[in-house]
């Protein structure tokens, strides 16, 4: 869950980076690529993103507290028990319920792509 959780954050922070760097100019960008735009990837982390933060907000406040100091703010479990002032045997706890209710949910889906009939 860790990893999954954090591979989704790395995919959503590389693809800002790469985008900060077309905008300004940074990136070598060929011509059909300039001329174009792909909305489907455009929006792909913006639909990943929500769907993660719909997953976390349906935890319990507790969980949810743990999940959000640790995962994302960056914290180690045990400044995490320091923040919300309870056992760090607490921490680990609700860290793994959370991992498992998270775990029960199915896959991430993508942006659907319209067939090409839907295109004509």
């Amino acid at each position: 869950m860790d990893c999954w959780l954090l591979s989704i954050l790395h995919s959503i922070w590389l693809n800002e980076v790469r985008s900060r760097r077309v905008r300004q100019g940074q990136a070598l960008v060929g011509a059909d690529n300039a001329l174009s735009f792909d909305g489907e990837h455009a929006a792909q982390p913006n639909v990943f993103a929500t769907q993660v933060i719909r997953r976390v907000d349906a935890l319990p406040e507790t969980q949810r507290e743990c999940v959000f100091l640790a995962y994302v703010e960056g914290l180690s479990y045990h400044e995490v028990a320091e923040v919300l002032q309870v056992p760090l045997g607490t921490v680990t706890s609700r860290l793994a319920t959370a991992r498992v209710k998270l775990a029960e949910y199915p896959p991430l889906h993508a942006v659907p792509s319209p067939s090409t009939e839907e295109r004509r």
